[in-house]
């Protein structure tokens, strides 16, 4: 593989690896072991960032470049919800609403793909492309998502307690807030999705 020609699928993967440690971390229970996953986090959602930065610089967007995208969000958000939710941060709730349309959006787009359009391509209507699409959407969901999800982190670092009791309202508040977003930018992808199968 010529790792200069796939720098950003390789982004792609490895930001995944990253968000895996900083999920293994939590099981430490110790304070440097926490703040590491709080350093991780960070780092894995940067990547997100980093690998459309390199596909547009390079030319290197392509339909598996958008598949690996969108897989290696899934699996991190996931792995971070199930994670919150087994260690009793956040409702079970949670993890089975992001599963749950994980499985459905991703679903439909795979049959989109099949019929060679991209996993956002798919999105025909002004709304649709808006709430699925739109920068400030985009942008919007995952500011929630990683402030929720490395203030959780935060809240439950092993130190003075009055650090949890300040944070984690706060954290709970981001993550109802962005699976809020999660919920949202789903239904453009359902209520679309009939075109694909006439």
């Amino acid at each position: 593989m010529d790792i200069k020609k796939n720098s950003a699928n390789i982004v792609s993967i490895v930001r995944v690896f990253v968000a895996f440690g900083a999920i293994a971390l939590l099981f430490r229970h110790t304070q440097k072991a926490y703040i590491l996953s709080f350093v991780l986090t960070a780092i894995a959602f940067s990547m997100d960032a980093v690998d459309g930065y390199l596909a547009r610089k390079y030319g290197q967007a392509s339909q598996l470049g958008a598949v690996l995208d969108i897989m290696g969000d899934r699996i991190i958000e996931c792995i971070y919800w199930i994670m919150f939710a087994v260690l009793g941060w956040l409702p079970v709730i949670f993890p089975i609403i992001c599963v749950s349309r994980a499985f459905i959006t991703d679903g439909i787009r795979s049959v989109a793909l099949t019929k060679g359009m991209t996993p956002f391509g798919m999105q025909t209507t002004a709304w649709g492309k808006y709430i699925c699409a739109s920068k400030f959407m985009k942008t919007s969901y995952a500011v929630a998502k990683v402030a929720a999800f490395m203030l959780l982190i935060l809240a439950y670092t092993p130190c003075d307690k009055f650090n949890m009791m300040t944070i984690e309202p706060v954290a709970v508040v981001l993550a109802w807030i962005a699976i809020i977003f999660c919920i949202v930018r789903a239904i453009p992808v359902v209520a679309e999705s009939g075109k694909l199968f006439e």
